[in-house]
């Protein structure tokens, strides 16, 4: 059996995560937010909805949300515009290796799809992926193992067989619930206990990904 990986996109794929932290931070002063990193990442891994729910029981009602997340989306269009959104190091690195092994790769992503298809898009790596599970393709977000499921689903694997490279809490609980061989790579939180017993290993970028899996054949 060859390999077949399971990538999450944010925070592993593509330096989104401190963009959007950094959104984040400018806009809750506004509000008078002091402890917004914390909230954050209550809420990364998470979809859209989850994301509504917990943001708007912090600030106190959806309307403040909604108020909250169209200027942060709009800060983050901005910057992603000006800027653009950089790759996580090691990206094309392990993806090549991978296609260069014939290896079945799927992307499995909390984010809606018409974002994840065109930030792929823009930062030139869609076409590694054979298949792509989004937070709008499932009903249960992670950290429910839906996603990694459906994405064995249509690679034709069984998720034993497959890896997971994730780097949130809810990811990682996500993927191992799945049943995958999940590996980590940490980017705004780091790893604690329950992580090491989760994961297969945890690693520090991608291109330590990418040797671990050349130490495999």
């Amino acid at each position: 059996m060859g390999l077949a990986v399971v990538f999450d996109m944010d925070g592993v794929i593509l330096d989104t995560e401190v963009m959007c932290l950094r959104c984040w931070t400018e806009v809750a002063g506004e509000y008078g937010i002091s402890q917004i990193q914390h909230l954050f990442e209550q809420c990364i891994g998470t979809t859209h909805a989850k994301t509504k729910e917990i943001v708007s029981h912090a600030m106190g009602g959806e309307r403040v949300y909604e108020e909250f997340e169209r200027k942060t989306s709009a800060l983050f269009r901005e910057i992603e515009r000006l800027e653009g959104i950089p790759l996580k190091k090691g990206v094309r690195e392990v993806l090549e290796f991978l296609k260069a092994q014939n290896a079945k790769i799927a992307l499995a992503s909390s984010t809606q799809y018409s974002a994840v298809s065109r930030e792929l898009e823009q930062a030139g790596v869609i076409h590694y992926f054979q298949e792509i599970v989004t937070g709008d393709m499932v009903t249960h977000s992670k950290p429910d193992p839906e996603i990694f499921r459906k994405a064995c689903e249509k690679l034709g694997v069984e998720p034993k067989e497959a890896y997971a490279i994730e780097d949130s809490f809810n990811g990682v609980r996500s993927a191992s619930d799945a049943g995958l061989r999940t590996i980590m790579v940490p980017d705004i939180i780091k790893p604690d206990d329950e992580m090491r017993t989760r994961t297969e290993i945890i690693l520090n970028d991608l291109i330590e990904v990418k040797e671990y899996f050349q130490c495999l054949n």
